[in-house]
């Protein structure tokens, strides 16, 4: 079936778990010659990277597409990649593949009446883990320990959470005010739930030392891991923590294509590896990355917290991999979740079930697209 039509939405909406922040998606819709529609998405979190992404997606790749059979997924994805050489693989460029490898897949799924994960090569489990995952207040501990109080009421078994709702008071930055709050929140919680504190490692807050002895700081409160730690590309920085300290480090949502996340992989400094399909190259390209970690015996988490699309990819990616041990969820309703599909994802018992239906298993409600879709 061939390619008829590619189209970007940027996608500006406010966003709940951010005390309604307004943030930026783009959206990729493709059309095959017998009117079937796949999705996909790109979390290109900026306004002006969500325009740009259009351009890249609609004047750059599309017409390398139009025309092609839909389900040659793999050799779009490197066609796509093999032209952006020079104002890529990285940025925006890969915002773009990213969108449109996801819609492809979705579109493969469902002319082929299969769902993603088997096109992939196989379901593997039948439900993934769902890590509820929010933004601490650091400025409001009673606010955000009710969160946690909810959570567990909800059923969840992974939690996370981290930053911080402004710049100037985010998870970090005190050391006393770190260490208070985890305990708190391991009080609130019980030893039952596995717990996952999530660090400013982009803006580099902490230098080697600060973070050897904030790890050993927060050691009594048995965090499963702690995510970013450090500035994302100091990959010595991160192996020595490693060595000097007991608690798992979490990294790898900064990361972009095969080449980086190698040199990730084999720096010894990392136990879980984020990746987020809505920009590290799509589901073909975190394919690539889940073999190499499963190659090392590490593990793996998805980074998505962006729309129900980047959910679905996510949910079928962990359903085919023996590595991936939880992948992010937000807890509460929002837009890009609920609203933008007719079949949002319900967590049950803290875990999404893999969906049957073709393609990524979500129907996009395009009424809302046209609701939160904007122009230059």
């Amino acid at each position: 079936m061939k390619i008829n039509k590619i189209q970007a939405f940027p996608m500006a909406y406010p966003e709940p778990h951010y005390k309604g922040i307004e943030r930026y998606i783009t959206l990729v819709r493709i059309e095959g010659e017998d009117g079937q529609v796949g999705w996909g998405e790109c979390i290109s979190q900026f306004r002006e990277a969500t325009l740009a992404t259009k351009i890249i997606v609609e004047q750059g790749l599309a017409p390398l597409l139009i025309n092609e059979n839909a389900l040659d997924v793999e050799r779009h994805w490197r066609r796509m990649l093999d032209h952006v050489w020079w104002y890529g693989p990285e940025g925006i460029a890969a915002f773009a593949v990213s969108a449109i490898d996801m819609a492809l897949w979705d579109l493969a799924g469902k002319t082929l009446g299969q769902p993603v994960c088997r096109l992939l090569g196989g379901q593997l489990h039948d439900k993934v883990v769902a890590m509820a995952s929010f933004i601490f207040d650091m400025e409001d501990f009673d606010w955000t320990l009710g969160e946690f109080r909810w959570l567990k009421e909800q059923g969840y078994h992974v939690v996370k959470a981290g930053w911080g709702m402004r710049p100037e008071a985010v998870f970090g930055l005190d050391r006393n005010k770190d260490i208070d709050i985890v305990r708190q929140v391991r009080e609130t919680i019980g030893d039952e739930l596995e717990l996952i504190v999530d660090t400013p490692g982009a803006r580099n807050i902490w230098d080697l030392n600060t973070a050897i002895q904030r790890f050993r700081d927060l050691e009594p409160y048995r965090l499963r891991w702690i995510e970013q730690p450090l500035l994302p590309s100091d990959l010595d920085a991160h192996a020595r923590l490693r060595d000097a300290t007991a608690t798992p480090i979490g990294t790898g949502e900064d990361e972009w294509d095969l080449d980086s996340y190698r040199r990730l992989i084999h720096s010894g400094g990392v136990d879980v590896i984020q990746m987020d399909p809505g920009r590290c190259h799509g589901i073909t390209g975190c394919r690539q990355y889940i073999k190499l970690i499963e190659a090392e015996n590490l593990q793996w988490s998805a980074h998505t917290w962006s729309s129900a699309l980047n959910t679905a990819a996510s949910v079928h990616l962990m359903a085919n991999s023996t590595h991936g041990v939880a992948m992010d969820f937000k807890p509460h309703e929002s837009p890009m979740q609920h609203e933008l599909v007719t079949d949002p994802w319900i967590q049950q018992a803290g875990y999404l079930a893999v969906r049957d239906q073709p393609g990524l298993g979500v129907e996009v409600n395009e009424d809302i697209v046209e609701k939160y879709h904007f122009e230059a």
